[in-house]
């Protein structure tokens, strides 16, 4: 799948990039991982860590396209992690946003193309379906442009796929570290947005797990939604403190009461494979596709008209056992 591949990981300093490298390394035979980010420090730290011969640590901005031509020549895969992702920050400061989430999305897509990279896979976001706030807005704007970019590379080889999940157990910026903060600090009572708040879940390991697997599995245009649980953040709450009583705050600007992955508006477009979603594109393409049977010969079915993948209506949710038996594995 990536044994003998060039890959570079944009953002590769977060959460999904050190959790990603860290599993190329142990499971896969890379020739090249080229890790992408602003941030000197954190680089310098992950390189310590990570010090293999295979490792090249790359500084530059996804704004920058004649920098990211310098990183891409001789890449087969690219992973597009990198995207300003507060809420808050991103609805004070609005075109740093779309600076990097969209025109960002764009270097991305025009390097690829012109450097003949085999395969692009971006990372979206619930956020990003029916978007409520400027960050969702600028990640559904990312994916239209990378499905639509399969379009611009013609007959060229470079394909480019979406993988779309929800909140990342553990990850910096999710409520569990928020809640493990004020636990850790004595906290008499913990803040809850709403009782009846719902969240997708997925470890790092998990979204690292199904980016890889969608290499093998893409053949351009689709987005990749994953079959993951829900829960409650007021079970969330209870499972990591129990007995601490909670104190209702509202919810804030930007936020929903729930996320969804797959709109009931793109039901017509959504098969369901043994253990995830694709939703097909919008937009004709120049070459015939057929979406429900993919790369590696697996079928999937259309699903009802109107159907919703929310996490609301989920079928799988975590109980608290198997939130803390997560946390243990990140």
């Amino acid at each position: 799948m990536v044994n003998g591949k060039s890959i570079l990981i944009t953002g590769g300093t977060g959460s999904f990039g050190k959790k990603c490298v860290k599993t190329l390394l142990k499971r896969y035979e890379a020739k090249k991982i080229i890790v992408y980010s602003r941030d000197e420090l954190k680089q310098y730290e992950m390189a310590q860590e990570f010090s293999s011969d295979v490792m090249r640590y790359f500084i530059g901005d996804v704004r920058d396209a004649p920098r990211l031509r310098l990183a891409m020549r001789g890449v087969d895969y690219v992973i597009h992690a990198a995207a300003l992702k507060q809420i808050p920050a991103a609805e004070y400061n609005p075109m740093e946003c779309i600076k990097t989430n969209i025109n960002g999305a764009s270097n991305i897509i025009d390097v690829a193309i012109e450097c003949e990279v085999e395969k692009v896979i971006a990372l979206s976001t619930d956020k990003a379906v029916n978007p409520i706030n400027l960050y969702g807005a600028t990640k559904l704007a990312a994916d239209k442009l990378f499905v639509a970019a399969n379009n611009l590379a013609g007959a060229l080889k470079t394909r480019f796929s979406v993988v779309r999940y929800g909140n990342v157990v553990g990850s910096r910026g999710s409520v569990v570290p928020f809640f493990q903060k004020l636990i850790g600090e004595g906290a008499k009572e913990l803040p809850i947005t709403d009782l009846r708040m719902t969240r997708f879940w997925i470890t790092l390991s998990q979204g690292v797990d199904f980016v890889l697997k969608n290499f093998a599995r893409m053949q351009g245009g689709e987005i990749f939604v994953p079959k993951i649980p829900s829960m409650k953040i007021k079970n969330l709450a209870e499972a990591l403190a129990p007995g601490i009583p909670h104190k209702i705050i509202g919810i804030r600007a930007g936020e929903k009461l729930h996320e969804a992955m797959c709109p009931a508006e793109t039901a017509h477009l959504t098969l369901e494979f043994a253990d995830h979603y694709v939703i097909k594109p919008t937009i004709e393409f120049y070459r015939n596709v057929d979406f429900s049977c993919n790369a590696l010969g697996e079928k999937g079915l259309s699903v009802p008209d109107r159907f919703e993948y929310s996490s609301n209506l989920n079928t799988e949710w975590l109980t608290s056992n198997q939130l803390l038996e997560l946390l243990k594995q990140q």
